[in-house]
């Protein structure tokens, strides 16, 4: 009696790991889904911006663009006015947002100075030193 006894434990406890370990499946394959979507919702929306002195818009959708003077700059203005890393447009919380990174002549959004990060919308003017530009949002 012992002996069916312990034969029919180990087949429920058998039975029981392998639930388990279905169970554990199941939990990380819908984890991996949500964090899927959750990546594709989180796309960059891309962002136009046209300065004097470049002779076409330029558009971007990454995470992070550098504005400045610099050759490893995203956006190269070369007027002497505008700092090597003059300014900086992030995109995070679904918006784009422009931030001056302690540039010498300033950062300006619509005439107003820019002293900490602040959203950026469509038609809106930057102007980084003396160069001005206009935001466009596709």
């Amino acid at each position: 009696m012992t002996g069916t006894v312990l034969l029919i434990l180990r087949a429920l406890l058998a039975v029981l790991l392998y639930a388990f370990l279905g169970w554990a499946l199941v939990t990380l394959w819908r984890d991996l889904r949500r964090q899927a979507e959750l990546q594709a919702a989180r796309q960059v929306r891309p962002i136009q911006l046209s300065f004097e002195g470049l002779e076409h818009g330029v558009s971007f959708a990454q995470m992070e663009v550098i504005i400045g003077r610099s050759n490893h700059c995203d956006i190269l203005l070369e007027d002497k006015t505008v700092s090597a890393r003059h300014a900086r447009l992030a995109y995070h919380h679904g918006q784009w947002w422009l931030d001056d990174l302690a540039s010498t002549n300033g950062t300006f959004l619509n005439g107003e100075p820019v002293s900490t990060a602040v959203v950026l919308t469509q038609g809106d003017q930057i102007r980084c030193g003396q160069v001005m530009g206009q935001v466009g949002m596709e």
